[in-house]
């Protein structure tokens, strides 16, 4: 991965996106350690944490970009690329995995021709994987654009899908 050295080299952040930050760092201006909610206000907002973004609000908080950029690298949650019209979340948790979520996520990774952390090649399905969505009891779960579904396994995913209407 390029990490520019100038900000020349970043895409130009629009007034759009200047919006958002600033409204981002006035709705967490009162909180200490405020990076974070930040980061997920802007993501909430746009979709996604451009290379922009990373330079105004690493302004903003007199933080340098490296330090934004370690933060979003860090933590799995965010993204620096639009997402698909779809997140499909497989967890991977010990519970999960126990009850072959690994054979579940390997039929995800086949049915949407994408590896975690891709998207599918219509654009529509991102796949991701999770570290605990808290349905132990019922698992192997996943999360569809935000809502879980436990006791998945291919056939049930399928159906979902096609409930759903995500395609391939």
């Amino acid at each position: 991965m390029h990490i520019p050295s100038h900000v020349s080299q970043f895409e130009p952040a629009d007034g759009h996106y200047q919006a958002i930050v600033d409204a981002a760092i006035a709705a967490h201006a009162h909180k200490k350690g405020n990076l974070l909610p930040i980061l997920h206000h802007v993501q909430d907002e746009i979709g996604y944490l451009p290379d922009s973004v990373v330079v105004l609000v690493a302004r903003a908080l007199s933080l340098s970009r490296a330090e934004v950029h370690g933060v979003i690298t860090f933590y799995s949650h965010f993204r620096q690329k639009p997402a698909g019209k779809h997140v499909l979340e497989v967890c991977m948790a010990e519970a999960c995995q126990a009850m072959r979520s690994e054979a579940l996520a390997a039929h995800a990774r086949q049915k949407l021709s994408c590896d975690f952390h891709e998207t599918s090649p219509n654009g529509d399905i991102t796949l991701e994987p999770v570290y605990c969505l808290g349905l132990c009891a019922q698992s192997p779960a996943v999360m569809l654009d935000g809502k879980p579904h436990a006791r998945m396994n291919p056939d049930r995913l399928d159906a979902l899908l096609a409930k759903e209407g995500v395609q391939k």
